[in-house]
């Protein structure tokens, strides 16, 4: 070997060791933290489960830009101090983005670390604004906001001459942006909740909420907090006499609510953000059951699951449009190139001063025999 050929060996191995781990591989990591235990357990689950079929069936047809996806999972039980350090081992792990946080208080935990690292975040699953506002650079939403969602249900049931709303809520920060978003629909109609009461997170303690709801004779009951609790909730009010309406934002799992509650589901509302996982209705859920049913008898469609396997995919199409071995700053613009775009009938629509890809919100209820319909 001559001094010329030796020069440029040994150069090419310096700028591969200055290189991070994802940009000298033929295989991207991607980190989630979320809840694969405890109470909030199955949002983390089906959430990972959508994810994981999309990326399963995208590596054995070759993968993005011929690199294969890997997504690595840590359990952070749905706590902020939890979360938070799993966020730190995954980017001292060297991982490329983070995808698929699961809940506000999590998520919340989470930012700070994100914004330091700048490194990409994309489709959490919460609609809070205080991940949205103020902007970051690092941070893609893929789901319509809590706002969205409260200000359709809001607008249902007044249109229906139901004022008399209450609000039961997670006491943190995912319930309390729930509640925000059910003043802000009520407000201009000259109306505010007629009663409120809370939960601990990953608690069923739900007597006092109660007792402090019931008496006052609502008509509906707004509900921002995860299954377990807010099944409780239904059990005991109904326990205690109330005959009134439920409606649920799309975290609390409508899968998982439906299960918790049994026959005792039948007639709970729920908005939802993500397209309608259970018929051929559109392109995507077609391509979506589809992709279940050869993910074997483990898989089962719902809307968690439903948002983890859209995420997946539009989180691939801006590594196809970053190109082979991105750096995290060309993802960004490749996310932000997906303006106006349509995934099989859900529209995505990025920019650069808007990472809010959609405000889609329709309503859906729990039947008797536990499934859902629109």
């Amino acid at each position: 070997m001559n001094r010329r050929d030796a020069i440029r060996r040994v150069a090419a191995a310096s700028a591969a060791i200055a290189l991070p781990a994802w940009a000298q591989s033929s295989r991207i990591v991607l980190g989630q933290s979320a809840a694969f235990s405890g109470p909030a357990a199955q949002l983390g689950i089906q959430m990972n489960k959508g994810a994981k079929i999309f990326f399963d069936q995208l590596n054995a047809s070759g993968g993005v830009n011929g690199q294969t996806v890997e997504l690595r999972t840590l359990d952070d039980g749905y706590e902020p101090d939890r979360c938070k350090a799993n966020t730190e081992k995954l980017i001292k792990d060297d991982v490329f983005a983070l995808l698929g946080y699961v809940g506000t208080p999590t998520c919340v935990a989470a930012l700070p670390i994100v914004n330091d690292a700048k490194i990409p975040f994309f489709g959490p699953f919460t609609g809070a604004e205080v991940l949205r506002d103020p902007f970051s650079k690092w941070v893609f939403h893929l789901r319509a906001s809590y706002y969205d969602e409260t200000g359709l249900i809001v607008k249902q049931l007044t249109s229906l001459g139901l004022k008399k709303i209450a609000v039961f809520y997670q006491d943190d920060a995912y319930g309390k942006a729930g509640l925000e978003g059910v003043k802000r629909a009520l407000k201009p109609l000259g109306l505010e909740p007629v009663a409120l009461g809370t939960v601990q997170r990953n608690t069923v303690e739900v007597a006092k909420a109660v007792a402090e709801i019931v008496p006052k004779g609502p008509d509906a009951v707004v509900q921002i907090s995860a299954y377990k609790s807010c099944a409780a909730f239904i059990r005991e009010a109904r326990k205690a006499g109330y005959g009134g309406t439920f409606f649920n934002v799309s975290f609390v799992g409508t899968q998982a609510l439906a299960d918790e509650l049994g026959r005792e589901g039948r007639g709970i509302m729920v908005s939802q953000v993500m397209p309608f996982p259970f018929s051929t209705t559109t392109p995507i859920s077609r391509e979506y059951l589809d992709a279940v049913a050869k993910a074997g008898p483990d898989a089962q469609p719902n809307y968690s699951s439903m948002e983890g396997y859209l995420s997946a995919k539009v989180f691939t199409e801006g590594l196809r449009r970053a190109g082979r071995n991105p750096s995290r700053e060309a993802l960004v613009t490749a996310l932000e190139s997906i303006q106006n775009a349509n995934f099989g009938g859900f529209r995505v629509d990025f920019s650069p001063k808007d990472h809010v890809a959609s405000h889609f919100v329709e309503v859906s209820m729990i039947t008797e025999d536990g499934k859902v319909r629109r």
